[in-house]
């Protein structure tokens, strides 16, 4: 399958984007030992890319967010008494995730990983090791483009509205997280249309179906006009006027 084909399943329940339509296609066209989700960066979950998976597939699942009102919303909606859902509230730090992930009690294989915390997100998946998901969504951000392998220095307390006034200076390019991911075992799928997420599937489950894919092939600028001004006003930038502020900040090449 090439890109096009899977980005024609996407489809949004739950979802920011198209994303439950890419995950229900994996799903249903890869071999998945374990049905269990974790999913990090929820806020409120009532937008989520795993909330699909609990609601449609039963699947069992750990949420984490860093807000304590998002967490007892969570815990005081239907969902949580409905379906097998354990919801965390941490500020996550690479020093501190696999101990997060070990209190859920999880098979070391567990079906599907999910990164979306607008900073360190290449720090984070780089360190899990508690856990070996079969799918792996995580975010990038293409205003890196395509070319540069990079990602935004690790700071245990990185919050993307207080580092840059813009709000767009965070996470890592697709390059860097491709790189990431062949070191721990994964083949590159595909991005969503939007252009901001990114997913892995473990190389030994690969199959006629779901392929390998190149970056050239598969990479996506985003979509959404998010940069801000000093005043916090959104300012609609061009993805060049965009790319100008992003590449003059701090940025580790990886």
């Amino acid at each position: 399958l090439n890109r096009e084909n899977i980005n024609d399943y996407e489809f949004k329940a739950f979802s920011q984007w198209g994303e439950d339509g890419i995950i229900d296609f994996l799903i249903t066209n890869l071999d998945i030992e374990n049905k269990t989700f974790i999913e990090f960066g929820v806020e409120n979950y009532e937008e989520a890319n795993t909330k699909f998976l609990l609601l449609n597939h039963y699947w069992k699942g750990l949420i984490i967010d860093s807000s304590s009102e998002n967490v007892n919303y969570i815990k005081n909606s239907k969902l949580y008494w409905k379906y097998s859902l354990q919801a965390e509230c941490e500020f996550i730090t690479k020093e501190n995730i696999n101990a997060i992930i070990k209190k859920g009690n999880f098979e070391k294989r567990v079906g599907l990983l999910s990164i979306d915390i607008d900073g360190n997100d290449y720090w984070i998946w780089k360190e899990i090791e508690i856990v070996d998901p079969s799918i792996v969504i995580i975010e990038y951000n293409a205003r890196f483009g395509k070319e540069k392998s990079c990602t935004v220095p690790y700071e245990k307390g990185f919050s993307r509205r207080d580092k840059h006034y813009s709000m767009i200076y965070y996470g890592a390019s697709l390059k860097a997280l491709i790189k990431l991911g062949i070191s721990k075992g994964y083949a590159f799928i595909c991005c969503n249309k939007a252009g901001n997420n990114a997913f892995f599937v473990k190389k030994e489950l690969l199959n006629d179906n779901i392929k390998e894919n190149l970056i050239e092939n598969a990479f996506y600028k985003n979509k959404f006009r998010e940069s801000r001004n000093t005043r916090g006003e959104l300012t609609y930038l061009d993805s060049k006027s965009e790319e100008e502020i992003i590449l003059s900040l701090p940025l580790e090449e990886v």
